[in-house]
């Protein structure tokens, strides 16, 4: 570990704790940031600051050099994680390789949240990495997360991206940054999937027992708590992967390392929205099989789910058939229960309070039609019921048309008037997401020209999405290009 710099801490308002370093050394490695050449604040987000009962002037004034590493908040305890993960399907033991858990502060509500710095270099699970994240990637993640949570998505938030001063090399040389990344923790399936394969079922037990104590409270008196808690990380993946449906968002990189234990979107790496409806819709340079289509995101997640299921056997019962049998019949509820929060949400989608055998049609039909008429998904949910959609070319279509009789027939019986549904369609079908032309043009002009403004104009926009305001048409419009969008994971 490198020599300890802890200074005097301004009144930053953080208020650290550091239990996760009370569970058995296997699972992290203690470790000081390495410090930055010239720390200099991009951006900071005041929001959340206050959020957290943190004092946003004095960390914008003062707190560059702590949230770049150079410096370390008192009573914060470096750390970085261990981790394991299935990667496109093949195992293997990772860890933060370029990310230091700064500690958990304690919020004036009791909320605890892990405090990380990602880019803050290298560590015991480098590997061959430098342990360094580019300004660009870093921006993205700020951007996208901040997106989400005006969405109402469970997401790990952004605090501040700092400017390193120096150089990362990737594909090309780019300017350095260090993001403060803030979430309700940072344990994952890999995380498990890490005990377990060191064969230590004392620090799987402490994990699991942490984990439940940390998320879980409610559950700790379950005859078998570890059942309840898989039943739970079960049931919230489903909602969270539903959420991401309804929006249209695609997370790239669905590997065992990227999924929270506690239901929070984490990872923003080579992640985009879709425009035009295709299922099959991919984005991630180098998920060449489609693995993690749009489609494919439920399947993946249940897939990732018997990953942790299998880390959690000598938990479930002493007896491994037994354990097996536990297993088998809780993630057999996943299908189920993915469906029944899809299903609701597009109820919501379409205005619908009440509940029929044929919605799930009525949805799937509405889809299709999307998809035949290459219509854009955001933009086709927020004009129905309204003039918009005769503007646009799904309503020429003729089956659409049958459609729209349809869903106008189901509307009508129910009692909520045209104006509950509008209510309802407005605040569950946004009218601005983070496009992905807009989220490249706003780092184009940060990253090679240091000019913010777009970014911040960008982040106004989609801290509004249900806004009935309406937006410019920049911030709305379909780009031409579409699905030949690419992104990249950023490491």
């Amino acid at each position: 570990m490198n020599s300890t710099r802890f200074e005097p801490t301004e009144n930053f308002g953080f208020n650290f704790d550091n239990s996760y370093t009370q569970l058995p050394d296997s699972l992290f490695q203690k470790i000081l940031p390495t410090k930055v050449k010239q720390p200099a604040l991009a951006i900071f987000n005041s929001a959340l600051a206050e959020t957290l009962g943190l004092n946003a002037d004095a960390l914008i004034q003062k707190g560059t050099d702590y949230l770049a590493g150079n410096k370390i908040f008192s009573h914060a305890s470096p750390i970085a994680q261990a981790y394991a993960g299935h990667q496109f399907g093949g195992f293997n033991v990772l860890g933060d390789g370029r990310a230091i858990l700064l500690g958990e502060h304690i919020s004036p509500h009791q909320q605890r949240v892990d405090v990380q710095l990602k880019g803050a270099g290298r560590t015991a699970y480098s590997r061959s990495g430098d342990g360094r994240a580019a300004l660009g990637p870093m921006l993205r993640e700020y951007i996208i997360s901040e997106a989400m949570h005006a969405l109402r998505i469970p997401t790990t938030r952004s605090l501040a991206v700092v400017y390193t001063g120096e150089t990362v090399f990737r594909d090309d040389a780019y300017p350095g940054a260090v993001l403060t990344r803030i979430a309700s923790s940072h344990i994952r399936v890999g995380t498990f999937q890490y005990a377990a394969a060191i064969n230590d079922i004392s620090a799987l037990k402490a994990l699991a027992d942490y984990t439940i104590q940390r998320h879980f409270t409610h559950i700790a008196t379950e005859k078998n708590p570890y059942a309840a808690m898989l039943a739970d990380v079960i049931n919230s993946q489903a909602k969270l992967i539903a959420q991401w449906m309804h929006i249209g968002f695609i997370h790239g990189v669905m590997n065992t390392d990227n999924m929270s234990i506690c239901g929070e979107t984490i990872d923003y790496g080579p992640c985009a929205f879709m425009n035009q409806y295709d299922p099959k819709t991919v984005f991630s340079s180098i998920d060449h099989q489609g693995r993690y289509a749009y489609a494919n995101q439920a399947p993946i997640a249940h897939w990732n789910l018997f990953r942790f299921a299998e880390s959690l056997l000598p938990l479930l019962h002493e007896n491994e058939d037994e354990a097996i049998n536990i297993a088998q019949n809780l993630l057999a509820e996943f299908p189920n229960q993915f469906l029944s929060a899809w299903l609701n949400g597009m109820r919501n989608k379409l205005g619908l309070y009440s509940q029929e055998a044929e919605d799930m049609k009525l949805a799937e039909d509405l889809l299709m039609h999307m998809q035949k008429t290459k219509s854009d998904f955001t933009n086709t949910f927020r004009a129905l019921g309204t003039a918009a959609i005769n503007t646009m070319p799904i309503y020429q279509d003729a089956g659409f048309q049958q459609w729209l009789k349809d869903w106008q027939a189901r509307l009508q019986r129910q009692p909520e008037d045209s104006a509950m549904v509008q209510q309802l369609m407005q605040a569950s079908n946004p009218a601005v997401i983070p496009r992905n032309h807009l989220v490249e043009e706003a780092l184009d002009a940060a990253v090679n020209t240091n000019d913010m403004w777009p970014l911040q104009a960008l982040l106004l926009a989609l801290s509004r999405p249900y806004d009935t305001t309406p937006l410019t048409e920049k911030f709305t419009a379909v780009p031409s290009l579409n699905q030949q969008y690419k992104t990249f994971c950023g490491t």
